[in-house]
């Protein structure tokens, strides 16, 4: 039998805040993992240092952190966290012509840190396009996806099928 969700009445089927009242403050950790497909022409351009806006690596990865750091505002059903950190990191990879974006997000809470995780990778994604643009506007944001979570009740999770 499939799991019922949780962000949904049982009695109206209408959407709900989930009241994580009672669950146990746990350390929990989510990491997320995206990419963005570039041009030869960019990945030339980002390992020359030359783009004319500046460093996309570093916007990118600051407005990951900010977005993260904003998810509670930023998505309906998510409850505002603290966070005890949020690391991103920003890989060039000339051969795949690719650039890996990959958050951590780490809190001790009631509730996950995944929609946080995914939120910094999804923005830097974003930020990361809006800096090299003006080099490459048919870049593709791909496979933005938890990669795994620790922590609360469910435990420990691990996609099954690394990208």
């Amino acid at each position: 039998m499939p799991k019922a969700l949780s962000h949904f009445d049982s009695v109206t089927g209408r959407a709900r805040m989930v009241d994580v009242g009672g669950k146990a403050v746990t350390e929990r950790v989510a990491r997320a993992r995206g990419i963005v497909k570039i041009s030869a022409e960019l990945a030339a351009v980002l390992k020359a240092g030359t783009l004319e806006k500046g460093d996309a690596f570093t916007v990118a990865k600051t407005a990951g952190i900010l977005a993260a750091k904003q998810t509670g505002t930023l998505i309906p059903m998510c409850h505002p966290l603290p966070l005890n950190v949020v690391e991103l990191e920003l890989t060039l990879d000339e051969q795949a012509l690719t650039v890996q974006i990959e958050a951590t997000a780490k809190t001790e809470a009631r509730t996950g840190v995944e929609m946080e995780a995914l939120t910094a990778v999804s923005v830097a994604a974003l930020a990361f396009y809006d800096m090299c643009k003006a080099v490459d506007k048919g870049m593709v944001i791909d496979r933005v996806h938890l990669v795994e979570k620790t922590g609360g009740k469910s435990g420990t999770y691990r996609n099954p099928q690394p990208r």
